[in-house]
Formats: structure tokens, sequence, C-alpha cells
């Protein structure tokens, strides 16, 4: 198997320091819908003057550059083991030339490594699959956002959410409004419906790595994301909390079995640094997206 770990290193280095078209066009979209009289536009001025700067410079867009969440699809014959020690490998590089902050802390020590490793830190998925090429997707999810995430369990009478989908509306839009500006709004919600309360989390935060404006392909789901999205957006907590129309700048949800017993709704809130990057590996050529 080739080694990727300099692949991996520019893929950290891109998903730090250059965001993704994607979600760069859906803060532009914002800021053309936000009233000129009110503080937001300012805000998402500052915000995009910020991704302009961070890009030219190949600095880290936040301070906080988060946990580096890697997914890697890989095909029969590649060793996770070398794959993983490449990660790591990449990630402490990146975290010496600064790329990334060191953010590891021992969390019985409060000691931090200084370079970004730690136990299950990056945390790592790996999926064998049958395809003759490597993906490895990639999710720095900062502290700030991650703070403000939620877990409801169905039914709650104090929002009378029932089980059902009206009860998951109402418990994602009150993670909305709890959160106000604390999560670095605009933010993206990513929503898992089901699962156990460990699952659900991971689920959730899976819906993070779709572009924004791709929408679930079942329809009454999907539905319910466009429903969440303009909602929330009617809350008026807008840009960092300071008021206006945009507060998500998009809601992304799918559902899982469940037990009986249990009705969980996982609810993972990133800031607007949507910092996700994609990297491809096939027949020697590589591609970040």
């Amino acid at each position: 198997m080739e080694d990727l770990t300099e692949h991996f290193l520019e893929l950290v280095r891109r998903a730090a320091t250059d965001l993704s078209p994607n979600v760069e066009n859906a803060i532009r979209e914002a800021r053309d819908r936000e009233d000129p009289d009110t503080p937001a536009p300012a805000v998402l001025d500052t915000i995009l003057e910020n991704v302009e700067l961070a890009r030219k410079n190949s600095t880290p867009i936040c301070q906080d550059t988060g946990t580096p969440i890697f997914y890697v699809h890989y095909p029969a014959g590649w060793s996770t083991i070398a794959l993983r020690q490449q990660i790591r490998d990449a990630v402490a590089t990146a975290t010496e030339k600064a790329y990334l902050r060191p953010n590891a802390v021992d969390s019985l020590t409060g000691k931090n490594s200084g370079n970004n490793l730690g136990e299950d830190f990056p945390s790592v998925h790996f999926h064998e699959w049958e395809e003759d090429y490597v993906k490895a997707d990639l999710l720095l999810k900062g502290g700030g956002c991650e703070n403000v995430g939620a877990q409801y369990k169905l039914p709650n009478a104090e929002l009378n959410a029932g089980r059902d989908l009206d009860g998951v509306r109402k418990v994602v839009l009150d993670t909305v409004l709890d959160a106000q500006g604390k999560g670095c709004a605009p933010g993206v919600l990513g929503v898992a419906v089901g699962g156990d309360r460990g699952s659900g989390y991971i689920r959730s935060k899976e819906q993070l790595f779709r572009e924004i404006g791709e929408r679930n392909p079942d329809s009454e789901v999907a539905g319910l994301e466009e429903r969440i999205y303009e909602e929330a957006n009617e809350l008026g907590v807008g840009p960092m909390g300071l008021g206006g129309k945009t507060t998500v700048l998009d809601v992304q949800l799918d559902a899982v079995h469940r037990l009986p017993a249990s009705f969980f709704v996982s609810v993972s809130y990133m800031c607007w640094a949507h910092r996700r990057r994609t990297l491809t590996y096939r027949d020697g050529e590589v591609q970040i997206d």
C-alpha cells in the first residue's frame, strides 16, 4: 500500500485554512439576505474577510482548530494500522506547522500532549468498501459548537414533544434557541433520530459531511429538514447571537433504528467555520475537494 502521510497533511491544511466553496457561498448568500441596518451583515462581512485572509496566508480559519474527525473508506488489502499511523503522523506535523492548535488534553491530568495526539485523538473511523480507491473525509469540530450540541429523550413533557417528527422538530429548535450565539452562529445542524446515546451522536456528526443544501433522499425527512431550517431562522438569534435572519445555514437529518424503549434525538451543532474536506486516492493520483 502507498504512504499517504504527506497527502493527509495537505488534507488537514486545506480543512483548517481554506473554507470549502460550498460553505463560503452559503455565508455570502446569507449576507445578502440580511437587513443592512442591523449588525448581521457586518458580522458576516467580518467572517468572510477572515475566510479570505486565512486562505491567503494558509493560517487557521479559527483559533480553535477543533477535534480532527476522519472517516476513511478503503479497499480490501489496505492496512488500517498503517493508515491510522499515517494520519497520526500527519496530524502531529500539521500541529508543528501551526495548521492546528495543540488541542489534545489528558482528561485526568489536564496535560496537553502538545502534538494533537492522544487516546482516540484524532478520531478515526475506518470502513472497508468494494470500490478500488481510498476516500478520506475530514471534519474539524470546534469545542464551542460541540458544547451546545444536545441529546433529547422523547417524549419530552416540558416541550410537549411526542415520539414523532413534530416532536423531533420541537427539540431541535429548542437546541438552537438554547444555544443563542454560543455556538458561533450561523451554524449547521446535524441531527440523528433514533439509535442509542452513542450511535445517535455519531450519526448526527456524519450528517455534517453532507454538502450544504443536500437533502435527505426520503421526501418526508427532507421536508422536515426544510421546515426546521426555516423556523430556526425565524428565531431571530442571528450571526453570533446579535440578531438577524440567519441563525443556521442548514439542517441535515437522518433516522436510524432504535430500541422500542428509547427514542433519542441527537443534535450536533457545527459553527460557521464548517471545516471539512475530502481526499481521494486512485491509481496513484490524489485529489482534495
